[in-house]
């Protein structure tokens, strides 16, 4: 008898994107002559640069040509990326990390779920409230939680986000062995000051924790005083590991590429207590489950980094950060709360009511599709999140819409 893994039993469904396809479905059924805008997918929706493209056909055309060929790369990347990576993201803005502390990837989504293989089945996690779902969701099918009572799972830690702290958690008040932090956050697009990423990193290397990092929308960050890199940080290389895009960054959504940056410093402890180090860890588990991201998409990528790429990506960020501002102003305007949209790709709304009966008058009566706040955690309930990735024709004519309410 094959048995099953019964934490996936734990698992809610799909329940915020299924039903938001759903409701979206039967409206568009039952009025097929309306145009609806999405603006909740946090996917691009702009082409990729040409610089990008450029590289990425020469990368295949090299695939073509018996000299340039390549079979199997080195699953951490190839040396020409890692370099780039080292240098421009981080070298460049005063933070030390080696090429060999890069891991290339095809996703932070899923190095983010991954690295929980390379951890003890009974440590103690701490997850922010409202939260990206891939941090608990992995984590309940490895096994770490409890069941889910109340739209919360049982052994958690869940860190309060709210208006009240601009977003940013407190401490727990339990000892915790894992702490997950997005900055710029998704979904509220809050930011993190360098004096309270500092008191984190403290906290971590007091209490012996890690920090995942998660800064997928560093990119956005325009505000010189905000940190784009947990390693800007005193003491962080020996406490955290980040995860950074090009999803977002270079419009790589459907292209695939990504990295990991883990510390030669960075140590986990056994039962004994002896120290292990996080990146050879990390480098056995990558080497034996991933075979590399692809060379022509590693070339493309590599782009990024050229004075051309460069300027071509930060217009691409600029426009979507326009659309924001956009936004955020126009819903200022109507009366609502809103934190992100400056230095972030999103907007999280305060609606002062049930955040789905929002969702469903912005559907039915404007015909725009945002996405409610109560699907990211019990904290998101009242707020709804509008991603600035769309078309700046959309963005007016969905901001027009809801003036009309």
């Amino acid at each position: 008898m094959i048995r099953i893994n019964e934490n996936y039993l734990k698992l809610k469904s799909s329940y915020l994107f299924s039903e938001i396809a759903k409701r979206v479905s039967e409206y568009q059924k039952a009025n097929p002559g309306e145009s609806v805008i999405r603006m909740g997918i946090g996917d691009v929706t702009q082409p990729l640069p040409s610089a990008i493209i450029e590289a990425f056909h020469k990368g295949v055309d090299e695939m073509a040509d018996l000299s340039t060929f390549k079979g199997y790369g080195p699953e951490q990347g190839y040396d020409f990326l890692r370099e780039k990576v080292a240098e421009f993201d981080y070298r460049q803005r005063g933070a030390k990390v080696d090429a060999d502390e890069v891991f290339i990837s095809d996703g932070a989504k899923c190095d983010t779920g991954n690295i929980q293989e390379i951890f003890a089945g009974d440590i103690s996690i701490a997850i922010p409230d409202p939260v990206y779902p891939v941090y608990v969701d992995t984590n309940v099918m490895a096994g770490r939680t409890g069941e889910n009572v109340g739209g919360r799972y049982q052994k958690l830690v869940y860190m309060e986000c709210t208006a009240d702290n601009g977003f940013v958690p407190e401490f727990p008040k339990e000892k915790v062995d894992l702490i997950y932090l997005c900055y710029p956050n998704n979904p509220t697009g809050a930011t993190i000051t360098k004096e309270q990423l500092k008191r984190w990193v403290d906290y971590a290397r007091e209490n012996r924790a890690l920090i995942l990092y998660d800064a997928a929308y560093e990119a956005f960050v325009r505000d010189k005083t905000l940190p784009r890199s947990i390693f800007e940080i005193d003491g962080a290389r020996e406490v955290a590991i980040e995860f950074r895009s090009y999803s977002k960054t270079a419009g790589f959504t459907g292209t695939r590429c990504a990295f990991t940056v883990i510390p030669k410093e960075c140590m986990g402890y056994d039962s004994a207590g002896n120290r292990h180090s996080l990146h050879a860890m990390w480098n056995r588990r990558h080497t034996t489950k991933f075979n590399g991201v692809s060379y022509p998409v590693q070339k493309a990528t590599e782009a990024v980094y050229s004075a051309e790429g460069q300027k071509q990506v930060n217009a691409i960020v600029d426009g979507y950060l326009e659309n924001a501002r956009i936004v955020r102003e126009k819903m200022t305007s109507y009366g609502y709360q809103c934190t992100g949209g400056e230095n972030s790709p999103y907007i999280w709304v305060n609606t002062m009511r049930d955040s789905w009966e929002f969702f469903d008058m912005l559907l039915t009566r404007c015909q725009v599709v945002c996405t409610p706040g109560e699907g990211f955690g019990k904290c998101g309930e009242g707020y709804i999140r509008i991603s600035a990735f769309n078309s700046r024709d959309n963005v007016i004519n969905a901001m027009e819409r809801i003036a009309k309410l």
